[in-house]
């Protein structure tokens, strides 16, 4: 693997970034600058902190840090993405977006996992 461009869960991280800033817009105004700017915030961090993790990965331990950030961030914008859904329910896209969140989150774990037992330098 040369490039964290090549990692699945960045790819996921990556998509889910670009949607949610743009579903976010749909918020009220005033959850512009509130709800919807933390969960842009936190889902901006997740493809970042892979990104920053990967370029550690010459470290093991510092590389599974890093995913362990991604993970609690991605969480985090699971937690979000919920009180989006409930307080919007009329902004279809963050159902979705809650699903894709959940399943991001498994594939980091499962990846953490990896590089903890099969990861080479």
């Amino acid at each position: 693997m040369s490039s964290y461009k090549e990692l699945e869960i960045y790819k996921f991280a990556y998509d889910i970034a670009i949607r949610v800033h743009k579903a976010s817009l749909k918020l009220p105004q005033f959850e512009v600058y509130e709800q919807g700017s933390q969960i842009r915030r936190s889902t901006k961090s997740i493809k970042d902190t892979i990104i920053e993790g990967y370029g550690r990965r010459r470290y093991k331990a510092e590389f599974i840090r890093y995913l362990i950030y991604a993970q609690a961030s991605c969480d985090e914008a699971t937690n979000q993405a919920t009180s989006i859904c409930e307080l919007y329910p009329n902004i279809s896209e963050f159902i979705r977006i809650q699903t894709d969140l959940d399943i991001l989150g498994k594939k980091i774990n499962n990846f953490i996992k990896y590089v903890e037992s099969d990861w080479r330098t």
